[in-house]
């Protein structure tokens, strides 16, 4: 039997801008081996990002205790932050790998093929960023997602920069003063100027790390986080009901601002929200199954 003859593997990973994660499956979905490992963005360079990935999935392939013939039979898919940045693409697939077959995807995509079991649907993610993002017979469909501080609206980092520019009017006098503008000036010892000289190095995730503050304010009945957490969550009702008006049948909500946020939605928007199946790496294991069959099929 050649090395490539027997069973298939599929492995999954899912590379995103915290974390990357790994996990190897057999042809029945049993779980045999999983892996983590640090940041993988094409945004740290392709270098770096595919050295996550194979730390994740290097742990994957240890525990599940494979060596080379094993991993000539697994199909690997990989769903990764950043992949849309010019040149990605080509140059993640110019790596040498040890796999049967290997697919690249976005993280979103991965998300969105997992959170529907890889049928047709769409997820909007509010996270640090925001977007919506699916696939409907066949089209991919994107609305928003273009970038901090110019899109990315309903995020934990547009919070963030909304809470800022309230508490900077409210210590000018332009508006009401609340305790979330109170405590968010605290934070800049009620300077102005420290604002302005955290603005100059603050990233979009320095942003969002106020968004827990905003909304616990707001939830406690914060005039200034109810006004701002509302705004947030228009924003995010405006992306799921483009998605449906754009053909998707089903839509998830996901992210670490998915649960918070989500009791702020219109009802009509709650009401048609449909929980996630799986996870990303399930997304990308969908993927590397899709390619092992794409694979078998120009086979015979």
């Amino acid at each position: 039997m050649s090395a490539a003859s027997g069973p298939h593997f599929y492995l999954g990973v899912d590379g995103g801008g915290t974390g990357c994660r790994a996990r190897i499956e057999d042809e029945a979905g049993n779980v045999l081996g999983q892996g983590l490992s640090g940041p993988a963005t094409t945004r740290l360079g392709i270098d770096v990002a595919w050295a996550s990935i194979a730390r994740a999935f290097g742990a994957a392939t240890e525990e599940a205790g494979f060596g080379p013939a094993e991993l000539a039979r697994t199909y690997a898919g990989v769903g990764l932050a950043g992949i849309g940045r010019k040149g990605a693409l080509e140059a993640l697939q110019a790596i040498g790998h040890p796999f049967r077959g290997i697919a690249f995807t976005s993280d979103g995509m991965g998300a969105c093929l997992g959170a529907h079991s890889g049928r047709d649907g769409a997820i909007v993610i509010a996270g640090t960023g925001s977007i919506g993002l699916g696939f409907v017979e066949g089209r991919d469909l994107r609305v928003g997602g273009y970038g901090f501080p110019i899109s990315d609206e309903g995020s934990g980092a547009d919070l963030g920069l909304k809470a800022v520019q309230l508490a900077l009017r409210a210590h000018d006098g332009r508006q009401d003063r609340s305790a979330l503008l109170t405590e968010i000036m605290q934070r800049f010892h009620d300077d102005p100027m420290e604002a302005v000289a955290w603005m100059d190095r603050a990233t979009a995730t320095d942003y969002a790390a106020l968004a827990p503050t905003v909304m616990r304010h707001a939830d406690q009945g914060d005039a200034a986080g109810r006004r701002i957490v509302q705004s947030a969550a228009e924003q995010i009702d405006t992306l799921v009901r483009t998605l449906f008006d754009k053909g998707a049948p089903r839509v998830t909500l996901l992210g670490g601002l998915a649960s918070p946020l989500e009791p702020w939605l219109a009802p009509d928007v709650r009401r048609r929200l449909k929980p996630a199946d799986g996870d990303a790496v399930s997304g990308a294991i969908i993927l590397a199954r899709r390619l092992a069959r794409e694979a078998s099929a120009s086979d015979k």
